[in-house]
């Protein structure tokens, strides 16, 4: 597990999965596929052979290894943490047992004192697995979404029994116009950033920004992204986003919202 973490909107990661393969074209310069190759590279055996060059850069082989050393690690941390799960991999990736996931959501469900945020692309697993979850209340459900063409998966999540549910809108790759935020707890948005980097248009996070707002959705923007994310900043109208969903407040966690 990595405390203080670099991720703007987590205090800590935790990987009880290593590799992943890609969906859609969010996926095409996925930062974890560079970071896998690298922990390879220092001799992290969780990052052996998940990744191969193809197109000038490294990229997910569809391998997938299981630490089940690391499905009971929150347990050893007795301070509550804010934790992104499997910052390095999907936990609904078809590959992934269902036993597996049933773990991961025990654990969650049995350390109270974290709150955990989770992220998939693989919505429609996410749903088939609902009833077999149990959705204690420090469990944040989200969905990525990079453009129209996967607003499907926020369908998906709507349908969960997750008591936070939020949209992860990065990298946003195409504009998201009338975005229907019911039941929907929290919205993430941001540009792409690393080797390749497609830019994001200023008034697609507008957009975003101000649909949240009509909706009292809390608002979180990450990063305008880029090849250099730190010049390009995360300031958007004079201001930077940070809001959380109210349960956070509620958990101690950063600023209340709204």
């Amino acid at each position: 597990m990595a405390n203080n973490s670099s991720i703007e909107w987590t205090e800590a990661t935790w990987n009880p999965v290593a590799g992943c393969s890609i969906v859609s074209s969010g996926c095409t310069n996925c930062y974890a596929m560079r970071m896998a190759a690298r922990l390879e590279r220092m001799g992290q055996e969780k990052y052996v052979n998940l990744t191969m060059h193809s197109g000038g850069k490294q990229k997910w082989n569809g391998r997938i290894n299981l630490d089940w050393k690391a499905a009971d690690l929150p347990r050893k941390w007795k301070k509550g943490r804010l934790i992104f799960v499997n910052s390095m991999s999907d936990l609904f990736h078809k590959d992934i047992p269902d036993e597996f996931i049933q773990t991961i959501f025990k654990t969650m469900t049995e350390t109270p004192q974290h709150t955990y945020q989770l992220l998939t692309k693989r919505a429609e697993r996410l749903l088939k697995m609902n009833e077999a979850l149990t959705w204690s209340e420090n469990i944040w459900m989200g969905v990525s979404v990079e453009n129209r063409e996967n607003t499907n998966r926020i369908e998906y999540l709507r349908s969960t029994g997750a008591k936070v549910k939020f949209l992860s809108l990065e990298p946003l790759i195409g504009p998201l116009e009338d975005l229907d935020l019911n039941n929907i707890d929290w919205v993430i948005a941001g540009g792409e950033s690393g080797p390749g980097a497609r830019a994001v248009d200023e008034d697609w996070i507008r957009v975003i920004r101000d649909t949240c707002q009509r909706s009292f959705v809390p608002f979180h923007f990450k990063q305008w992204g880029g090849t250099n994310k730190k010049a390009s900043g995360r300031i958007l109208d004079g201001r930077t986003w940070d809001e959380l969903p109210r349960k956070a407040h509620d958990s101690g966690y950063g600023q209340s919202s709204l």
